[in-house]
């Protein structure tokens, strides 16, 4: 037991005096008689110098650029395409230039009665909606005043053939007792289509509605113009 700590006690002496200072590492020899003996110990110890190993130290790398480029044949012509505005498509409705605002040779104008409400111009017969006998009374009564305003007409055989012929605009000024009894669009329906009946035209051909409300109690009525288009 003894032997055993000096012998821990002389190893721990050298290292600390050898190791640290001179990079020497003590080995336990007990056979060799040349190396040196410990005090108070028959223990040897062989000093043997070890190679220190050292770690070379890091040069400092300059960062490298990078470059990306892609394979482009010489020989090949590369044609960049050109980009076109895009606009918003234009009507394919065909619209008559005006350069004179619409005269008697190129307008009717006409005084009509109140159509019927939507109520009273419609019924539903066997599950079919028809016209009713008001609504086909006032077709009739708007149809004789149009014959009429034609009759008087010096210019009727030009007028008819230009509304037959060209685009139209519709405008109708709707005069009732109440502001709140009656829509404008309630009755723009039929008065379209008793006035296209009796100038003999399409209502397709229509392509501008105007519609007004004014209040009038004591003579309701509308006041109807039909014209060629606008151009625009």
């Amino acid at each position: 037991m003894r032997t055993r700590k000096s012998f821990w006690s002389a190893y721990i002496i050298a290292w600390r005096s050898g190791i640290r200072a001179h990079g020497v590492v003590i080995l336990p020899n007990l056979r060799s008689a040349t190396n040196r003996t410990c005090p108070r110990s028959s223990i040897s110890c062989r000093l043997t110098c070890m190679p220190t190993f050292r770690r070379p130290p890091r040069l400092p790398t300059s960062l490298r650029a990078v470059r990306i480029s892609s394979y482009r044949n010489p020989d090949k012509k590369v044609t960049v395409p050109r980009i076109v505005p895009r606009t918003a498509p234009s009507s394919r409705m065909p619209v008559s230039p005006l350069l004179h605002p619409p005269t008697e040779r190129h307008a009717v104008s006409l005084t009509l009665p109140v159509p019927p409400s939507v109520n009273h111009q419609y019924a539903t017969v066997n599950g079919r909606r028809l016209i009713s006998s008001a609504g086909r009374a006032y077709k009739a009564q708007v149809g004789q005043l149009v014959w009429v305003k034609l009759a008087q007409s010096a210019h009727r055989a030009a007028l008819l053939a230009r509304l037959q012929s060209e685009w139209l605009a519709l405008s109708i000024r709707f005069y009732f007792t109440s502001a709140l009894r009656r829509d404008v669009d309630g009755g723009l329906k039929i008065a379209q289509d008793a006035l296209c009946e009796g100038l003999g035209i399409n209502d397709n051909r229509i392509v501008e509605t105007h519609l007004y409300k004014h209040i009038d109690k004591d003579n309701p009525r509308i006041e109807v113009r039909l014209t060629p288009a606008s151009s625009s």
